[in-house]
């Protein structure tokens, strides 16, 4: 601004004090002058400037009130400061500080100086100095400042006036105020200002002001819309509706002033927002009423507002007319001016009310709308039907999801390099849905999401590790589904493009499915060949062959696992575990006995190489592990011995005793019990070894004869230990006897002495049974080496044991006495005394309480044993016999026919006597005579 024609240069008087102080001030301006045409001026210098024009001002304001003369001179003086300033501010990018307060200084010179009467609307020229200098102090966030400018400045106006000037400077300071209390946060005096300047609207024609102030109001509800406070007060409602309440006043006053054009845009502004505002708090009803008055306000050759159609679209779906939502979605999906992200926007939220079933017609739309995002467009609209909203299930949304994603129109949105995020995002969003439908079992529906995924993965050489791993998860869907054809061939797939022991584990897994033993087990040699391959998978395979009730595989996994076992190499379990595993389903199987054996020596063979504690495990678990393997030894060596399997069962035996022997050494608490389980392994494993020679009808070698007496000696030494249990002691110590008096009859030297004194020894024992001396004897008197002394004594003893009991056997004692007297046959007196004991024992028996076959076996045999003697004419022998046969039978049952006989024949065999004797003694006479 240039008054440099305002007034003519006064003449200074050098000595009036006046004249003087002005003449400083215009050395200052002129200083600020210099310094605005040189790019020198430091913020420093500005400021030392700006302060000595405040002390000069200071020094001037005493000498008020000045001459029109003077007062015209500060005026220019003012005006040239502010020019200065307006340069300064050119030079830079932003107002400054000191800036500011050369601008203060200017302002505060025309308040100094008054208002010359020359100058037309003086207080309106200094109060735009004050409102300009305000607004900079505003900018700089120097609001007290700023609120002391414009307080300044409205005092210097008159309200009053129908100025048109002054009134519009007057509003242009209320609204400036109005923006400084909003700042401050004081809404209600900003809101005061404001209601304050729509009273000099009734004074004012022009367009600009109901403009301005319209856009404070507008200003103000955007912001109170933005922070969603419904509560507050003033209310973004409020205030919108100030806002257009004033457009439309503006409207109706200025007539066709040229720029309604430019309130009827500020009117639209207005209902756009409020339309919002009323879509915030859910009043659909208010939304649809703004959109109509928008629309009937414009002309036919404007462009709809795209928000508009935005928002009708939510007012119709909050009201729940679906029908119209759809139009106002496919109006907007039209509107050029609509960008793409407002388009996809409002798809989202149709789709959100709609459901799934108007997807594929909202995606069909948008792949023909949206050309630059299209792809990104794609993949929103996805996600907001996997969101989920009007109904349709997880399922169904699901299915629709898988396809849009299928439909050629959408896969071609994401083609080319640019749209390879989108690309990627569409395949995410497809992958984790049908992950999340494979966590619970929708094995279709994920199979299908996994399909419709890969269409969004290039065929590039990077992409390779991705398509497989599809095909991977989608073998694992078809294995779920039993659909093995199509299962085979995406595994074989994926096998191409990355072969991995993944892949070939669901080959084996699709052998097992389809019940072929033979390529499943191919399929698990195959798996040693892969690079990545670990022992882990022979442990799931193991599993798997178990799920799908196949022995045959499992036992084929568990014995490759334990191929693979070698000293200190890591692996997923024990090597006792997994031969533990594998004899437990060989178990199962039948005829398995020789497999479970072979393992049973792997196991004693392994404990001896690596050590017991390396391979068994230290401490209570691998006392249990030494205790199991020795109870399944010693279950099957007793299995095998029932079934005549004595080749197996004295292996089994022998393992079973080493076993148990071994956790005895580890220190197993019950030691004293497995010491018994050692004793018995031993004596019926060397019972097996004789029951094989017997059946095989072979002869015992000499090594096996030592093994034998070896394992028997080392029995013999355990028998104390085992159970208290009187018939198990007593079975057991009579076996360990009964092989051993065998073995010993197998060597190649006579050894009969042994076996009497074994025999002795063992009836010396506790556990002694009469029947079991019984089977000694019997055993002793038999064979093609009987040991008649042995046989005899445990006869014998037997007899006098069983004679000694308050109910004696009687077939046994029998058994015994018929014995007794084959083996004592070579002696007539021996024979005698064993027929004696007989009758001794008979008489006095009740009528069949000794055995009938027995008793007249007794008295038959003692009967005929005479006739001997009367060949030989031993007459009293023959009496002897014959009297106790005759006395046996009168004492036994089933006899009573014979004794007749017995009697006659006796008497007979009396006379033939007397007749021989009377003979003889006639023949000696007649010697005598003769003589």
């Amino acid at each position: 601004m240039k008054i440099s024609e305002l007034s003519p240069d006064f003449n200074r008087s050098s000595g009036d004090p006046l004249s003087s102080q002005i003449s400083d001030l215009e050395c200052l301006v002129v200083s600020a002058e210099s310094l605005s045409s040189s790019s020198s001026a430091s913020p420093t210098s500005l400021s030392t400037l700006a302060g000595s024009l405040r002390r000069q001002l200071t020094l001037l304001t005493p000498l008020a009130p000045f001459p029109e003369g003077s007062q015209l001179h500060l005026w220019k003086l003012s005006f040239r400061l502010w020019n200065a300033c307006i340069d300064l501010s050119n030079c830079r990018d932003r107002p400054t500080i000191s800036l500011a307060k050369l601008r203060q200084c200017a302002a505060d010179m025309l308040l100094v100086a008054g208002t010359p009467s020359s100058v037309p609307s003086a207080s309106v020229k200094a109060a735009s100095f004050l409102h300009r200098t305000g607004l900079i102090w505003q900018e700089l966030g120097q609001l007290d400042r700023a609120a002391k400018c414009y307080e300044k400045a409205t005092d210097l106006v008159d309200a009053t006036s129908g100025n048109e000037e002054e009134l519009r400077v007057l509003l242009d300071l209320n609204l400036a105020r109005s923006q400084i209390a909003w700042e401050s946060s004081d809404k209600t005096l900003a809101i005061a200002f404001l209601s304050r300047s729509k009273a000099l609207l009734l004074k004012s024609a022009c367009a600009d002001a109901y403009k301005s102030l319209a856009e404070q109001f507008l200003s103000y509800g955007k912001v109170l819309l933005s922070k969603h406070e419904s509560d507050a007060s003033p209310n973004a409602s409020d205030l919108l509706s100030e806002a257009l309440d004033i457009c439309e006043k503006g409207i109706a006053a200025t007539g066709k002033y040229s720029k309604n054009s430019e309130l009827e845009a500020l009117k639209s502004r207005c209902l756009r927002f409020l339309s919002a505002e009323r879509l915030h708090h859910e009043d659909f009803e208010g939304v649809l009423k703004c959109v109509r008055v928008l629309r009937n306000s414009w002309k036919q050759d404007e462009t709809e507002h795209p928000s508009v159609g935005y928002v009708a679209m939510k007012g119709w779906l909050g009201i729940g007319n679906v029908q119209e939502g759809e139009k106002e979605l496919m109006r907007l999906v039209k509107n050029k001016e609509a960008a793409e992200g407002i388009v996809v926007a409002a798809a989202e939220e149709y789709l959100k009310q709609a459901g799934v079933e108007a997807a594929p017609a909202v995606m069909v739309a948008l792949a023909g709308r949206c050309r630059v995002g299209g792809a990104a467009a794609a993949v929103r609209v996805v996600k907001r039907v996997l969101e989920g909203g009007g109904g349709g299930g997880g399922k169904g949304r699901a299915k629709a999801v898988a396809e849009l994603a299928s439909d050629e129109r959408v896969v071609r949105l994401f083609n080319g390099d640019e749209s390879k995020r989108e690309r990627g995002a569409m395949h995410s969003l497809l992958w984790n849905c049908g992950a999340e439908h494979f966590r619970i079992q929708n094995f279709e529906v994920s199979a299908e999401l996994f399909e419709r995924s890969m269409l969004y993965v290039s065929r590039e050489e990077e992409s390779r590790s991705r398509r497989a791993n599809c095909f991977r998860v989608l073998t694992l869907c078809y294995l779920a589904i039993s659909q093995l054809d199509r299962a085979q061939e995406f595994v074989n797939e994926a096998d191409k493009l990355e072969p991995s022991i993944t892949c070939a584990f669901l080959k084996f897994k699709i052998h097992l499915k389809k019940k072929e033993d033979e390529e499943a087990i191919k399929q698990l040699q195959s798996m040693l060949t892969y690079a990545d391959f670990h022992p882990e998978f022979l442990t799931i395979s193991t599993h798997e062959s178990l799920h799908n009730k196949s022995t045959r595989v499992a036992l084929s996994s568990l014995s490759t696992l334990l191929s693979l076992y070698s000293p200190g190499k890591l692996m997923p379990l024990s090597e006792v575990s997994v031969v533990r595993n594998l004899t437990t389903l060989l178990l199962r199987e039948p005829n398995t006995e020789f497999e479970i054996l072979k393992h049973a020596k792997l196991v004693r063979s392994r404990m001896v190489e690596i050590g017991i504690e390396s391979f068994f495990g230290k401490g209570a678990s691998g006392a249990r592990e030494i205790n199991w393997f020795a109870g399944n030894c010693w279950n099957f060596g007793l299995k095998t011995g029932r079934e005549m399997k004595h080749e197996l069962c004295k292996e089994f035996l022998e393992v079973a005793a080493e076993l148990y022997a071994t956790s005895v050494n580890f220190g197993d608490r019950i030691g004293d019990a497995n010491q018994a389980m050692v004793c018995k392994c031993l004596i019926l494993s060397a019972g097996a070894m004789l029951s094989l020679e017997e059946r095989k009808k072979g002869c015992l070698s000499e090594v096996d004869v030592k093994k034998g007496l070896e394992m028997l000696e080392r029995a013999g030494k355990l028998l104390p230990l085992i159970s208290t249990d009187e018939s198990i002691n007593a079975g057991f110590h009579f076996l360990h006897t009964y092989n051993s008096y065998q073995l010993l009859n197998k060597g190649p030297t006579n050894m009969q002495s042994q076996q009497t004194q074994i025999i002795k020894s063992y009836a010396s024992t506790k556990a002694c049974k009469p029947h079991h001396l019984l089977q000694l004897g019997l055993t002793a008197s038999l064979g093609p080496r009987p040991n008649l002394e042995a046989a005899e004594f445990s006869f014998r003893s037997s007899l006098t044991s069983l004679l000694s009991l308050p109910h004696p056997d009687y077939h046994s004692i029998g058994v015994i006495l018929r014995k007794l007297a084959s083996i004592s046959s070579h002696s007539d007196d021996l024979a005698y005394e064993v027929y004696r004991q007989a009758y001794q024992i008979v008489v006095g028996l009740r009528v069949g309480e000794y055995p009938e076959e027995e008793g007249k076996w007794l008295a038959m045999s003692a009967w005929n044993r005479s006739s001997l003697a009367v060949r030989l004419r031993q007459g009293e022998v023959a009496r002897k016999w014959m009297k106790l046969g005759l006395d046996l039978a009168r004492q036994l049952s089933g006899m009573e026919k014979y004794v007749a006989s017995m009697e006659e024949c006796i008497k007979g065999f009396e006379k033939v006597c007397s007749g021989e004797r009377d003979r003889e003694e006639s023949h000696t006479n007649n010697q005598l005579v003769l003589a």
